[in-house]
């Protein structure tokens, strides 16, 4: 069995955006409540971060309060995937070795200027070290996990979703080429971005979003990413097909 859990569905703000007096901004519903985007997969004794979100540190304490975390799976470099990392120190220090890092090569550039205490030649005690991986497009295990990168464009900016079994895990999509769209078929559960309602020239809107499960057919699809104009969860629940949901923080999907 795999178990995932959606440690964060926000955009790059969070939701409540900080003064902002919007419904959703001020809704008491906790499925309002949007940190940034992370998740966890587990399977057997196998356990992968993907992203590290500015708000890693709370989404571990209330939804994966352990210290065993194999590999850290990066789809791009912008902090509001990436600035977590440091939050691995406790978990770096009790499995005594560097955390693995999987992501592209220009990724991996990124990370050492941001974490630049981590790679320098006279190590600073107690920085969290890093074993980096470059990945490109071909597949790769990862314990009990066989994971299948998936080229995304996000703007003009080539970034990284994963496919793991029959489950695959898309953020940050304006455009998905068709060899890669390829790839995403015979999903049992698709985790896919719908920022706004509004066109991004970055971002799904929610209507991409919806056209591309509805061309992908998976069996379940869930919204990540989803900034404040998207609307309240449980009227947007009301409003999509019924294989479609958004996501929130600390659902838990079992396959």
């Amino acid at each position: 069995m795999m178990r995932i859990t959606i440690l964060g569905t926000g955009s790059s703000q969070g939701v409540p955006i900080i003064g902002c007096q919007c419904p959703v901004c001020t809704s008491t519903d906790p499925k309002d409540k949007r940190l940034r985007p992370s998740a966890i997969i587990e399977k057997d004794d196998t356990v992968v971060l993907i992203d590290a979100s500015p708000d890693l540190r709370t989404q571990l304490i209330n939804y994966y309060n352990k210290r065993h975390i194999d590999a850290v799976l990066i789809t791009h470099e912008h902090r509001d995937h990436v600035a977590g990392l440091d939050d691995l120190r406790p978990i770096i220090f009790t499995q005594q070795k560097p955390m693995d890092i999987y992501a592209m090569d220009r990724t991996l550039d990124a990370l050492k200027c941001l974490f630049f205490y981590s790679f320098q030649e006279d190590l600073y005690p107690g920085a969290p070290q890093f074993s980096l991986h470059k990945i490109g497009l071909d597949a790769f295990d990862i314990g009990s996990l066989h994971i299948i990168p998936i080229k995304v464009m996000h703007y003009q900016m080539e970034i990284r979703g994963f496919r793991i079994d029959n489950f695959a895990y898309i953020t940050d999509a304006k455009y998905i080429p068709p060899g890669e769209m390829e790839k995403l078929q015979g999903l049992d559960v698709l985790v896919i971005n719908a920022l706004r309602r509004k066109i991004h020239y970055s971002h799904f809107n929610l209507d991409e979003a919806l056209e591309t499960i509805q061309r992908l057919r998976p069996g379940k699809a869930y919204l990540t990413h989803m900034g404040h104009y998207l609307g309240r969860h449980q009227d947007l629940l009301r409003e999509l097909p019924d294989n479609v949901e958004p996501a929130y923080d600390g659902l838990v999907i079992e396959l």
